[in-house]
């Protein structure tokens, strides 16, 4: 089970609002069930990912164990059902940091994500056409240089601490990927 952080919390009911023992049980069961589903210990059962796919806030992603070019990891994304990450949230960022963390073999061992300024440089888009958000950008230190006409964006550092794990780099590199894909029904 990947790494997570527990949060505490107290759920307190008036005495003399409950029917019945039995009424008390319930809400009790029932409101542990969705704060489990909220700190995603359990996962929402009613969402499923296929074999292979990792299950988080809704969402199923796939980290490659291939490594290809910048077009050719979306393309297999996209035959896949889905297309290259796109990071919407801090939580996402610390979710997918982390799970490429646990998984990287090496320091070279870096993944595309669904960013990139090939259309013109310096506007960053993602794959589905959507601009970066600047408040949403965990750019590592120096970043991005568009050294060498960098292009696309990569994330992952073994070890790293924080949030900024992401690079632009050649979009020929050869690179393992992570697909996303909303979690089926």
């Amino acid at each position: 089970m990947p790494e997570a952080e527990i949060v505490y919390s107290d759920v307190k009911f008036k005495r003399g609002t409950m029917e019945t023992k039995g009424e008390l049980i319930y809400l009790c069961t029932y409101e542990l069930y969705l704060i489990c589903i909220q700190l995603n210990i359990i996962g929402d059962p009613c969402s499923k990912c296929e074999e292979g796919w990792e299950h988080h806030g809704g969402k199923c992603y796939y980290f490659s164990t291939n490594k290809s070019s910048w077009t050719e990891s979306r393309d297999d994304c996209r035959a896949k059902g889905g297309d290259l990450v796109k990071i919407d949230s801090r939580e996402e960022q610390e979710f997918l940091r982390k799970e490429v963390r646990r998984i990287m073999k090496d320091h070279e061992d870096k993944f595309w994500i669904g960013l990139t300024d090939s259309a013109e440089q310096g506007r960053w888009l993602w794959v589905d056409g959507s601009p970066l958000n600047e408040s949403l950008s965990y750019w590592n230190y120096k970043e991005p240089d568009n050294w060498r006409e960098d292009d696309c964006v990569m994330m992952g550092d073994k070890g790293d601490r924080y949030q900024k794990s992401w690079s632009d780099t050649s979009c020929k590199v050869s690179r393992r990927s992570i697909c996303e894909k909303p979690a089926a029904k």
